[in-house]
């Protein structure tokens, strides 16, 4: 798989992640977009762990993707966004688009995927491609096929797949028309991250 383009948005490669230490870990390989998906935190908690992934981040190639707080994401200075539908119902968009924050939007059938382009979002995710025990899920798995319908409808935006797909997955699902690739548990759950994530990124798995 070739190396990720360091101008594109998101990369190809793009892992989400639950925590700081991972958001470090992953800035430290090289990693492009990182989304850092944190749940159930309250304002202050939110804004916290923001401000210091964004610390991480700064002066790296690491592009810092914050799931959900939108508010925080603003008053954080972050530049890139991601929201779900429900969090979409409930976010200012003029308000992030002022904050000139980047947004992506999960999409999982026909209604939400016209949700998300009501919003002129900047990169739309479909999902779950595959079965994924991450969370449960009130979707059944897209399946491959569906990346090539939603790319036919979305254009030039850029199209994440996500949803229990590991490195063996990629060249299929790019040949569909995935412009990117989200991936959480082949990585955090995988008994050896860093070669996966220097897999992923087309580096060789010794490389140090």
């Amino acid at each position: 798989m070739p190396y990720p383009d360091r101008n594109a948005y998101p990369d190809r490669f793009y892992p989400v992640v639950d925590s700081l230490a991972w958001v470090e870990r992953l800035t430290k390989l090289g990693v492009g977009t990182i989304q850092l998906r944190a749940k159930d935190l309250n304002d202050a908690e939110a804004l916290q762990i923001v401000t210091d992934a964004l610390a991480i981040t700064e002066g790296t190639q690491a592009k810092l993707v914050v799931n959900d707080y939108w508010r925080a994401a603003i008053v954080a200075g972050a530049k890139y966004l991601h929201l779900g539908q429900e969090d979409l119902a409930d976010a200012d968009l003029k308000a992030i688009r002022e904050a000139g924050l980047s947004l992506g939007v999960s999409t999982h059938d026909d209604a939400e995927l016209a949700t998300a382009l009501a919003a002129k979002p900047d990169y739309v995710a479909l999902g779950p491609i595959f079965f994924t025990t991450l969370k449960s899920m009130r979707f059944e798995p897209q399946g491959i096929p569906k990346i090539t319908e939603w790319k036919k409808r979305i254009g030039t935006i850029p199209l994440v797949a996500i949803g229990g797909i590991k490195f063996e997955h990629a060249a299929e699902i790019f040949a569909a028309g995935a412009d990117s690739i989200a991936v959480v548990s082949d990585v955090t759950q995988n008994t050896d991250p860093d070669a996966r994530v220097r897999q992923w990124l087309g580096l060789p798995a010794e490389a140090a």
